[in-house]
């Protein structure tokens, strides 16, 4: 089989609405229980974020966008010099959580475009179910099967984020909640860590007419579930075995009470090992395979979910030998927040029109996802 080159040939991404500072999140979102959150500042200020975009008119409590609709604005603004992005012969679209169960999300963002027939997939996971949809685009380009494909990362993350998914369990357990606030954490960590956006890439297989095109030199995805348990999850309860006790087989009282449907996190697993799987042994395995060294690359784009992990992976890094130096890192985590599967994209897309890219210049991107230990590294070569 033979393997032609794939380019990225332009990035874009959207964000919706005003952006949100950290004093206004909580009236947006809205309060849980009589009081204010007791880690909301806390978090904050670990997490080093100072604004992010919800997709949630602030005035009405109305949503604005739903996911397909992110992801559409975000496609739309692949169109160059006027032309609107009105053919792809795939389009790979990657979500944590779709508008709906099912049909795919793939179909649904197809659909709000109303584009003519191609090959559409949808792909499921947490922050890596944007590289997955990245690299099904990509293979398809190799092969020769396809000439133009988009691939995209979206989240539509604030529904899961709002008080009303935490009051019935706030009512249930308030007594404990009290006596052992740590009970609350898991949840509540996560509502000031993460918000709404959408980025997409447009690939083929010769460089495009803009100033910039990134040549794709391998991704690298690798999955630790084999050696870890689940840290973040949706739509369960993790059973005191590590095993997971999934929504299908509760009922809508036990869906309550347990707010099941919110997003949760093992932080003390997280602390405990995101760090040592998705960097150290990672990146010693794909120095190893491709045989790279930290002077290879001229930037570093990192996608960690808080700026508390910024020193955390540079030792990791140290420890594979791949320390690249910190005037390298790219990041925009302070001013757009952590939109999982979409970060990335979103990261990509300010550095590929920055300006700041140059020729025979060589990219890694580094993005873990700590549901059940996963990690994806993208190697890139601006031409």
């Amino acid at each position: 089989m033979t393997t032609n080159p794939v380019y990225i040939t332009n990035l874009a991404s959207f964000l919706p609405n005003e952006p949100v500072g950290n004093d206004e999140m909580e009236s947006v979102l809205g309060q849980v229980g009589p009081r204010p959150s007791r880690v909301r500042r806390t978090i904050l200020r670990n997490n080093g974020i100072k604004s992010r975009h919800y997709a949630i008119d602030p005035r009405t409590g109305e949503y604005t966008h739903t996911n397909a609709a992110l992801t559409a604005e975000a496609i739309r603004g692949l169109a160059r010099d006027g032309q609107a992005i009105d053919h792809v012969d795939c389009l790979a679209a990657g979500t944590t959580v779709a508008d709906q169960v099912a049909p795919s999300h793939g179909l649904m963002v197809h659909g709000e475009l109303g584009l003519p027939p191609c090959e559409v997939v949808g792909t499921s996971g947490i922050c890596l179910s944007g590289i997955s949809a990245l690299k099904y685009a990509c293979m398809g380009i190799a092969t020769g099967e396809h000439r133009r494909s988009v691939a995209t990362g979206s989240e539509l993350v604030s529904p899961l984020l709002r008080a009303d998914n935490f009051s019935a369990e706030a009512q249930h357990q308030l007594e404990a909640l009290q006596a052992r606030p740590e009970l609350a954490f898991e949840k509540d960590f996560l509502r000031w860590m993460l918000s709404d956006g959408a980025g997409a890439m447009l690939l083929e297989p010769a460089p495009g007419p803009g100033p910039v095109n990134l040549r794709l030199d391998w991704i690298e995805l690798i999955s630790y579930a084999g050696q870890m348990e689940t840290c973040m999850y949706i739509g369960a309860v993790k059973n005191k075995d590590g095993s997971l006790r999934g929504w299908p087989i509760m009922d809508q009282e036990e869906r309550a009470s347990t707010s099941a449907m919110a997003v949760k996190q093992d932080v003390k697993l997280l602390n405990e090992h995101i760090m040592e799987y998705t960097v150290q042994h990672a990146m010693a395995r794909i120095r190893e395979k491709h045989g790279v060294q930290p002077d290879d690359y001229d930037w570093f784009l990192p996608h960690y979910s808080s700026q508390y992990f910024r020193d955390q992976v540079y030792d990791r890094m140290q420890r594979a030998g791949m320390e690249i130096p910190s005037e390298r890192w790219f990041t925009n985590l302070s001013t757009k927040g952590n939109t999982g599967s979409a970060s990335i994209y979103i990261m990509l897309a300010d550095l590929f029109h920055s300006g700041d890219l140059e020729p025979g210049q060589r990219i890694l991107c580094y993005i873990p996802e700590s549901g059940r230990f996963s990690t994806a590294f993208i190697s890139l070569t601006v031409e």
